[in-house]
C-alpha cells in the first residue's frame, strides 16, 4: 500500500477528506467524538439523541477503500468493530475537486470484503495478512475480474455531500499517530523498473514474479 503521507500535496488533501466527512456528520446532526482507549485514529462514536453508533472515516484519494485481515485472519481490522463506513473519495484521481462523502453500513461493508477475499482465495491470489484488500467504490460489481467481487459501495450508497475540497482548511492531521495510520487505498503513478513491476504483478495476481514476462515496444 502506497503511504499516503509521502507529498505535503497528499497530506493536504487527506485532511480535508477526513474534515470533509466530519463537517457532513455534524451536519446531520451527529455529535462527533473520539473513543478514549482506541488507538486507531480514524474511528469515532457518533450520537444523535439517543442513537449512537461507531464509525470509521476512511479517505481515499484514488476511489478505492481498503482494510486489512487481522493478523489471525479471522476478523477485518477495524472494520469488524464499526456500525457503519463513512467512506470519503476524491471525485476523480487526477485531478479531484470534490470530497464525496458516504455512509455505508457496517455489515454491508463486511459482506462485500468478504466477498471479494474470498474470490480472491479462490483465484489463487496472494494476500499477506495485514496488508489492505482493495474494493473501487465506484466501479460496478463483477466477477470479471476478479478484483471488483464486492465492488460498487459508493454506486449503491447515495452521496450525503460534495464538497469543494478548496473551501477546506487543510490542516495537518490531527496527532503524529493518525499521520502513521494506513487509511487509504492510494495508488501513485510512480516510475518503474521491470523488477519492481514484475513483483507488483505477481502480487495482483497471486503468481511468482518468474511468471511475469514483459514486453515493452518502443
Amino acid at each position: 500500500m502506497t503511504n499516503v503521507f509521502k507529498t505535503p500535496e497528499k497530506v493536504q488533501t487527506r485532511s480535508r477528506l477526513f474534515k470533509a466527512g466530519v463537517a457532513t456528520l455534524e451536519k446531520a446532526g451527529w455529535k462527533v467524538e473520539r473513543i478514549r482507549g482506541v488507538g486507531k485514529s480514524s474511528v469515532r462514536r457518533i450520537t444523535k439523541g439517543s442513537e449512537s453508533k461507531i464509525v470509521t472515516i476512511r479517505t481515499t484519494q484514488n476511489t478505492w477503500i481498503a482494510f486489512p485481515r487481522n493478523k489471525d485472519d479471522t476478523a477485518w481490522g477495524t472494520l469488524a468493530d464499526v456500525d457503519a463506513v463513512v467512506a470519503v473519495s476524491v471525485d476523480e484521481h487526477d485531478s479531484p475537486r470534490f470530497a464525496h462523502v458516504h455512509m455505508i453500513d457496517g455489515d454491508e461493508m463486511r459482506d462485500r470484503f468478504d466477498r471479494a477475499y474470498a474470490a480472491r482465495h479462490e483465484a489463487n491470489y496472494t494476500m499477506p495478512l495485514g496488508r489492505g484488500i482493495w474494493l473501487s467504490l465506484y466501479q460496478k460489481e463483477s466477477k470479471d475480474p476478479v478484483t471488483l467481487v464486492g465492488a460498487g459501495a459508493g454506486l449503491d450508497n447515495p452521496i450525503l455531500a460534495k464538497i469543494p475540497l478548496d473551501s477546506i482548511d487543510a490542516a495537518e492531521p490531527e496527532t503524529a499517530a493518525e499521520a502513521g495510520e494506513t487509511d487509504e487505498a492510494d495508488i501513485e503513478d510512480e516510475p518503474l523498473t521491470i523488477a519492481e513491476a514484475k513483483r507488483r504483478l505477481a502480487l495482483t495476481f497471486g503468481v511468482s514474479p518468474a511468471s511475469i514476462k514483459i514486453i515493452v515496444e518502443g
